[in-house]
């Protein structure tokens, strides 16, 4: 039986507190030995002499989904993961804040560092999620990722 395709978006910055209580939440799990987490940021990029100041994160949310759901399984195949959580913000993030919260944990820390390098590289280069670069004097431009 498949597993159910989760939603991994939320609305704007990822707060300091959800991904406090979230690495909370496993200290119940005993046989996990090592978490590693990513945490991406908006940069102040300066691009053409404008200072980046927020990006406002759009997706084909059903297609994106889909796309986590299937980075999440072959990464599952991949390590001995005990789990795995994604989650992206959509909507406007400002320079600081998080918007991309990766949290991989495994019997063994070898393998989260492994695992959490493979998981946000596919998500990068598979997944169907825009940034439009806003900059201070409210011009904005669509991101590349590099």
């Amino acid at each position: 039986m498949d597993k159910k395709i989760k939603n991994v978006f939320r609305q704007g910055a990822i707060s300091s507190d959800f991904i406090g209580n979230s690495i909370a939440k496993h200290q119940s799990k005993t046989s996990i030995g090592a978490h590693n987490i990513f945490l991406g940021q908006v940069r102040a990029d300066v691009i053409a002499d404008k200072t980046v100041t927020a990006i406002e994160y759009t997706a084909y949310e059903e297609m994106a989904n889909q796309k986590f759901h299937e980075i999440r399984e072959r990464t599952f195949k991949k390590f001995d993961l005990t789990c795995m959580h994604i989650y992206h913000s959509l909507g406007t993030v400002a320079v600081g804040e998080i918007c991309l919260f990766v949290f991989v944990s495994s019997p063994r820390r070898k393998v989260v560092f492994e695992a959490l390098e493979f998981v946000v590289e596919a998500i990068k280069e598979e997944v169907p999620v825009f940034g439009k670069e806003i900059f201070e004097d409210q011009s904005h431009q669509w991101k590349v990722n590099s």
